[in-house]
């Protein structure tokens, strides 16, 4: 049997990503009110060392020095809750990168923050700043959810920021995470149905790592959490991204980014660890349409499947992961072919 896919449909949300480049800026944990029970921003960052004002400049500078301006580029502050830091620092901050804005050599700021760190003193500073973009650490939007995770807000608390950083016109990012304690897979499809509402431009999807020195860490060591195997947070995202197919919001991340500290060979960090998980949740995604398209059909000897080249990977899946699973399962030779 022979299947031609263009998987626009099936990856749409991935390919709304704007390609650009990032100089990512990680401030851990300046801002942050309170730790909740995963939180271990230096090591979720690779960086122990804070980051003062004055090295802004030097990470902008060195970036600048090997990106090309074939693609836009924006400055990034990450970690902590950027907002919540003290406003003299705020604006020492951003006057660095508002300084490389104004003259040219990058085109955007965003930043992430707490969603009860937002107000209209706060958002009227950003914009005379340029900053372009806001990502909210929703995380969930059931607050039996928050309150387990000891997040020191509330589901309000993120309708309430959603709604301001619209009104000023600043695109709106929302960050959910999968496997929180407490949490269902009917709690986070409704998380996700409730922020879509909200109508965020672009989403980040983690699934809970449980990184030593954190609370969950001693929740784990004690039998009070049990993390998310790959699969089961892989079934998670791929539910989720199917109500995200329903809307155009670009999902931008997908997994943590794989760092000196967490990588899947560290023996120290739990559950779902993956050095590519946003593969596994998109071969998952081509799995089922490629299910749906030979239902009803009597497969013999090779199922060959047509894609665009550039998702021949994620047809064929990591590890061969769906090769693996249609030959066990249809008992076909299974061949994937790409196409310009």
């Amino acid at each position: 049997m022979r299947i031609k896919l263009d998987l626009k449909y099936e990856l749409k949300n991935f390919l709304n990503k704007d390609i650009q480049y990032t100089i990512p800026i990680f401030i851990p944990h300046k801002g942050c009110p309170n730790d909740c029970v995963f939180c271990n921003q230096k090591r979720i960052s690779g960086q122990i060392k804070d980051v003062e004002p004055n090295d802004v400049k030097n990470i902008i500078e060195e970036y600048l020095g090997y990106y090309t301006k074939e693609r836009k580029i924006e400055v990034a502050f990450f970690g902590g809750s950027f907002t919540g830091i003290d406003i003299s620092l705020q604006r020492a901050y951003l006057d660095v990168a508002s300084y490389y804005l104004k003259k040219g050599a990058i085109n955007s700021i965003r930043l992430s923050t707490r969603p009860d760190y937002i107000n209209d003193e706060i958002l009227t500073m950003l914009k005379e700043y340029g900053v372009g973009t806001i990502e909210l650490g929703v995380q969930s939007l059931n607050d039996e959810v928050l309150q387990k995770s000891k997040r020191g807000h509330s589901a309000y608390d993120v309708e309430r920021a959603s709604k301001l950083i619209k009104k000023y016109g600043i695109t709106l990012g929302h960050q959910i995470m999968i496997g929180l304690p407490g949490s269902t897979l009917e709690m986070e499809l409704d998380t996700i149905k409730k922020s879509l509402e909200m109508q965020p431009k672009q989403l980040r999807l983690y699934p809970v790592y449980v990184i030593q020195d954190s609370e969950l860490y001693y929740m784990y060591k004690k039998n009070a959490y049990t993390p998310l195997s790959i699969q089961e947070a892989v079934m998670r995202c791929k539910k989720i991204i199917n109500e995200c197919q329903k809307t155009d919001v670009a999902i931008i991340r997908l997994g943590l980014q794989s760092t000196s500290e967490i990588t899947a060979s560290n023996e120290n960090i739990y559950g779902p660890v993956s050095d590519n998980f946003a593969e596994y949740v998109m071969s998952a995604l081509v799995r089922d349409k490629i299910e749906s398209e030979i239902k009803d059909h009597n497969l013999e000897g090779i199922l060959e499947i047509f894609v665009p080249k550039k998702y021949v990977s994620v047809t064929v899946g990591p590890k061969k992961i769906n090769k693996i699973y249609f030959e066990n399962k249809y008992n076909v030779k299974y061949i994937v072919k790409g196409e310009n």
